[in-house]
């Protein structure tokens, strides 16, 4: 096999570099699909098409490509042998991206599958003319972009005249319009009798490069006069020929020469055959048959499905140069988009030109009114502008991108079960990139990480967490029950975790302040250190250590109840059944007395309420959806179940929990535009229909949309999430008939292993009442958990407040100050603007040498936050980018969150549920404790313990 050093040296990559490259090629595939989008409105076609060679004129399956018997000795490589016959498929075309009649003037093109065996293909595009008229990429694009929606010689004019030299300069717009200009004017009388020519060169194993050729056999009719009447001229003539006889070319290959006369990043200039003979190596047959039958007609509609790319081969017979190696991606784009895999949403016009300066105007105005001083309409509006703002400059792709590209011997193909289902890794969500979002990927970021190893102990950790984040006193959030503390846990257990190391396999130490000791693990010795799993990363040679891997799926995939990959997902169902295992109507109990679900780690009496309540909530869909439909299997019934109660999680989310930990009306109008469009007020739909039409209807009756960088959750929202303040110390338990107190429990009498007895003992409706009528703390400085600042986890004892502040400096979040600039906020010069408190600000004085060194998550707890905001505006900034962004990209909450999918049941279900009808469903008793007109996670009506019962005791 020739290796990488054999052929690199006849490239040079744009930008310097395989990874500078690969983002212009990036861009240059988004700017494809949009050209597809033009062409789709200016064709009237129905659905999008190819953006090139739109219009098939012939699609057979049964070609054969065999090698000549006297093959060169130096051409002989892979799977090119003498004699050797492959099967092939064999797509003929007009080049046009949009359908037209045979006789326009247009150039033409050859695909052809060489399909070697189960594990190699390979496939060859050609067109009927010697040079590109484009000599890298951008010139490419460029002239596609030009030529978008034109059908009248008027708008082809307007394109090469005036749309062309703007993009590219008038001495290369010239050159390109000669070239096409002269590849349309010859006239084509039989796809069969022209020649079609790569014009980009190809490894050829250890022969180096060559351009290929498909020239008509010799023999054969000669091509006839075209029909001008007939604008399927060439398709008929195609069918009379080969009624006939076998249609033959010869493959035929100019070998490299030197850069001067054979380049191979310039695709505009020809390989002259005085320079560079042709060599005949191989025979396409296209066999004698008829292509009017029904079963010829089907074969085409199948190659139609096909997605041709020059990169499905081999490393030995790889593309070379710039214009194909941008054809990789590229055509990957086009063909997801043209077969509903992956999709664009162009933007109207006006909200183009009107986002511009609103977005400028908010921006100014918000260094002296925050948008939640501003009136209601403003303020809406100004939260449309800034996620506007944080969605063009703060996602960052962390995916170590394929640079240069690599060859992919078997065209990757859909799971069809993937279509209609979730996967248990999360992969398929995105069917054009299987792999985003999966169990794996990579944690993004919002922000550049700052990696600065000589502060990762200054200040001393402990004595930050110690002297401003652990609790003096509980603080309350009044506003809120403990039930939306377990939520946010719950949820975030979907979404985010980190892999760590044991602590003995690799650790932290962290210095403690003078005079302290630590005892690092059960019965071990005191220290003079605190030692902390460190988190596995991926390592790369020359780069900081500030890539993670994420261990669960990102997605709203309810893989906290359902698990994350197979085995699990499995184990945790009724045998041969739909339902989820349930004991009793708890969750069945693992060895180690926490109970089985998807994740369990970190559990307490919270988490174990809320899991035991979807957990019923599946089992109740799927007893709805087998009396609805009795013929489905219990697999599907499963798997719509399953995207059922995710997607009622991922409302319960967006309109319930998060309207009630940030209670304001513009917070409240906003998450309900998410998920269901915007009120019945002419105003907002006024601006949103100038600026974001988009969420006219609401996300899930939008396409699916990345905002052009891959989904994933990123490190800066892991760390805005750590809401560790909102557990409670002390609890207790009460039954909801008459009030009495049950029990009086502290954190650790009802976490890890004695969570799920005690659920039991008290039973799911008593639990929830007494979590709903008691406070979580509210999520501030000086209220961290007790029970959290020495807490026993695999084997270590950790303060987690400590935990914190380490893995964010360690992570490579920036530190508060770095983090509000990033978040297009004012920096701080003094103390006293971190917090309206001066206790607060002296205190920040004594710990922090200046405002640069606080550290994100004590900025964050001492920001005052707006009215009736349970965490701080900058906190919120993270929020509103991925908060929308988690429904905005995923299909199954976007193009396919349809009845189709789910069901017509489904679909009621997610519309008419919410989480009070849930804890009503499993728990009828609790009607009369939930809040009237506010959400479940709202304090629900205590029972008054009845006077001289012994209630209250």
């Amino acid at each position: 096999m020739a290796d990488t050093v054999s052929y690199v040296q006849y490239e040079t990559y744009e930008g310097g570099s395989p990874e500078a490259e690969r983002l212009v090629f990036e861009k240059l595939a988004r700017d494809l699909m949009r050209v597809q989008l033009r062409n789709k409105s200016s064709g009237g076609a129905q659905r999008v098409q190819r953006a090139f060679h739109a219009k098939r004129v012939l699609g057979v399956e049964n070609a054969r490509l065999r090698f000549n018997d006297d093959l060169p000795p130096a051409l002989t490589q892979g799977y090119a042998q003498p004699g050797a016959e492959y099967a092939a498929l064999v797509r003929l075309s007009n080049a046009s991206g949009i359908p037209g009649s045979d006789v326009s003037p247009d150039m033409r093109g050859i695909a052809v599958r060489v399909e070697v065996s189960s594990e190699e293909t390979h496939d060859l595009l050609a067109a009927n003319f010697p040079v590109s008229h484009a000599r890298n990429a951008r010139e490419f694009v460029a002239f596609a972009k030009a030529m978008a929606g034109a059908r009248t010689p008027w708008q082809k004019a307007f394109g090469l005249l005036v749309k062309l030299p703007l993009a590219v300069g008038w001495a290369t717009a010239t050159r390109m319009r000669r070239n096409v200009q002269a590849a349309a004017r010859h006239t084509v009388g039989s796809l069969a009798r022209e020649t079609y020519w790569s014009r980009g060169a190809y490894l050829w194993g250890d022969a180096g490069p060559v351009r290929y050729q498909l020239r008509p056999a010799p023999g054969g009719a000669p091509a006839p006069r075209p029909d001008r009447h007939d604008p399927d001229h060439l398709r008929h003539e195609l069918a009379e020929r080969l009624a006939a006889a076998d249609v033959e070319f010869d493959l035929c290959v100019q070998r490299f020469v030197d850069e001067k006369r054979t380049p191979v990043e310039d695709g505009a200039t020809e390989w002259r055959e005085s320079d560079a003979p042709v060599v005949p190596v191989a025979r396409l047959t296209l066999p004698r048959q008829d292509i009017t039958t029904a079963e010829a007609a089907s074969a085409a509609r199948r190659i139609e499905q096909q997605a041709f790319n020059p990169w499905h081969t081999t490393e030995d017979f790889r593309p070379l140069g710039n214009l194909n190696r941008a054809r990789k991606a590229a055509y990957q784009a086009s063909a997801a988009h043209r077969l509903g895999t992956r999709f664009r949403a162009e933007e109207p016009l006006r909200n183009t030109v009107l986002g511009a300066p609103l977005r400028a105007v908010f921006t100014a105005l918000n260094r002296y009114v925050p948008w939640h001083r501003l009136p209601l309409n403003a303020g809406l509006l100004n939260l449309v502008a800034l996620r506007q703002v944080l969605r063009r400059h703060n996602l960052i792709d962390t995916e170590i991108p394929e640079a240069p590209p690599k060859a992919v011997p078997v065209p990757e193909t859909v799971d069809e079960r993937a279509r209609t289902a979730r996967s248990y890794d999360g992969s398929n969500t995105d069917l054009s990139a299987p792999r985003m979002g999966a169990t794996g990927a990579t944690f993004g970021r919002n922000l550049k990480p700052v990696y600065r190893p000589d502060l990762f102990d200054t200040p001393n950790p402990v004595t930050v967490a110690r002297e401003l984040l652990h609790r003096r006193a509980f603080q309350p959030a009044t506003s809120l029950n403990i039930l939306a503390a377990a939520w946010i846990q719950f949820q975030v257990h979907d979404w985010v975790n980190h892999q760590r190391y044991s602590l003995a396999e690799r650790s932290i130490e962290v210095p403690l302040p003078p005079g302290s000791t630590w005892y690092n693990t059960p019965g071990g010795p005191a220290e003079n250190v605190m030692r902390i799993a460190e988190n596995r990363g991926l390592e790369r040679p020359g780069k900081p250590p500030v890539l993670f891997t994420n261990t669960t799926s990102p997605w709203w995939d309810g893989s906290e109840v359902y698990g994350g990959d197979e085995p699990t997902a499995r184990s945790l169902r009724e045998p041969d059944g739909a339902k989820l295992r349930l004991e009793d109507g708890h969750l069945p109990m693992g060895s180690n007395g926490i109970p089985l679900t998807g994740f369990n780690e970190n559990w307490w009496l919270g988490l174990s309420v809320i899991h035991t309540l979807f957990a019923r909530e599946h089992n109740a869909v799927c007893d709805a959806l087998h009396k609805e439909y009795p013929k489905m299997s219990a697999e599907q019934v499963y798997q719509t179940a399953r995207l059922v109660v995710s997607a009622l999680i991922a409302k319960i989310h967006t309109v319930e929990w998060t309207p009630a930990i940030l209670a304001t009306k513009a917070i409240d109008i906003s998450l309900h535009t998410n998920w269901e469009g915007p009120p019945n007020n002419w105003l907002h739909k006024l601006g949103l229909w100038l600026v974001e039409s988009h969420s006219l209807t609401g996300i899930p009756k939008t396409l699916p949309d990345h905002h052009n960088v891959p989904f994933s959750l990123t490190e800066d929202f892991v760390t805005v999430y750590r809401m560790h303040p909102l557990l409670p110390d002390d609890y207790e338990l009460r039954e909801h008939h008459f009030g009495q107190r049950l029990e009086a429990l502290s954190f650790n009498d009802l976490q890890g292993g004695a969570a799920e007895a005690l659920a039991r003992k008290t039973g799911l409706t008593d639990t929830l009442y007494s979590l709903g009528i008691a406070h979580p703390g509210a999520v501030t400085l000086h209220n961290y958990p007790r029970a959290l600042t020495r807490f026993e986890r695999d084997g270590e004892i950790i303060d987690l407040s400590v935990v914190d502040l380490v893995r964010s400096r360690r992570r490579g979040v920036p530190r508060y100050n770095d983090f509000l600039a990033g978040l297009h906020k004012p920096r701080l010069t003094r103390f006293a603007e971190v917090s309206a408190d001066p206790d607060t600000a002296a205190l920040l004085k004594d710990v922090y040498r200046d405002v640069d060194e606080i550290d994100t998550v004590v900025g964050l707890f001492a920001e005052s936050p707006p009215q009736g905001f349970g965490f701080s505006d900058t906190a919120f900034r993270i929020f509103i980018l991925m908060a929308s962004r988690r429904i905005q990209s995923d299909r199954f909450l976007t193009v396919d969150f349809r009845p189709e999918i789910y069901t017509p049941l489904g679909m009621d279900w997610v519309a008419r549920n919410g989480m009070n009808s849930v804890i009503l469903r499993h728990c009828p008793e609790l009607a009369a404790m939930l809040p009237r007109d506010a959400s479940a996670f709202a304090p629900w009506r205590p029972v008054l313990p009845v006077r001289g019962s012994g209630a209250g005791s």
